[in-house]
């Protein structure tokens, strides 16, 4: 059940059209099928690194500070339904992106992107934190292992469809899934709301 449920969120998470996406998007349909792998393998990899070191340092605080738990889940769930109401209002589109660069500065680029942003750390730390700080102990590595999972499987997914059908890929088809995406975010995030909330009120 926490692994589907990761794996939902991962979804909802990776799936709105935005720079990686974007990046991805343009990479398959104008670069041949072994470049897309090796730019997929990058920008995935940093992904997973930056989702890893979120998930098990904002554990390692909740186990320090107990009360962090219900702040976590509050702001956390207020800043998941805000991702997901993001996502519905932002506009997809199919701007051309430069993919014809070197594979080092594919590297630099995802570097920047992740590590080198820090609204991404915030938002990564506490959107995981929230749902860490919401599951049983003994299931939190069966949620985060659906997470980890849908890196490579939207990814990979994303550039195999794109690929197959570039010359039939509508910007209408980008724009719900955005909208069914951020909807799943709204949903999951009002949850963490109510959870915070609830415990908020049993300790008063």
């Amino acid at each position: 059940m926490y692994f589907l449920q990761g794996l939902l969120i991962g979804l909802a998470t990776f799936a709105p059209i935005g720079m990686q996406n974007l990046f991805i998007i343009n990479t398959a349909l104008v670069q041949p099928w072994s470049r897309i792998m090796i730019t997929i393998a990058i920008v995935g990899l940093f992904d997973m690194t930056l989702s890893t070191a979120a998930f098990f340092g904002i554990g390692a605080l909740i186990e320090m500070w107990p009360l962090l738990k219900l702040v976590i889940l509050i702001i956390g769930g207020a800043i998941v339904t805000y991702m997901g109401y993001t996502v519905i209002r932002n506009e997809a589109s199919l701007e051309k992106v430069n993919t014809n660069i070197p594979i080092k500065k594919i590297i630099t680029m995802s570097i920047i992107v992740t590590w080198g942003n820090p609204q991404a750390i915030i938002d990564a730390t506490m959107m995981l934190g929230a749902f860490r700080a919401n599951i049983p102990s003994e299931y939190i590595y069966h949620f985060f292992a659906g997470f980890l999972a849908m890196t490579p499987i939207w990814f990979c997914s994303l550039a195999t469809i794109i690929y197959l059908l570039a010359k039939n890929i509508q910007i209408s088809h980008l724009i719900w899934i955005n909208r069914i995406c951020g909807t799943i975010l709204i949903i999951y995030g009002i949850k963490l709301c109510i959870d915070g909330t609830m415990l908020l009120l049993t300790i008063i």
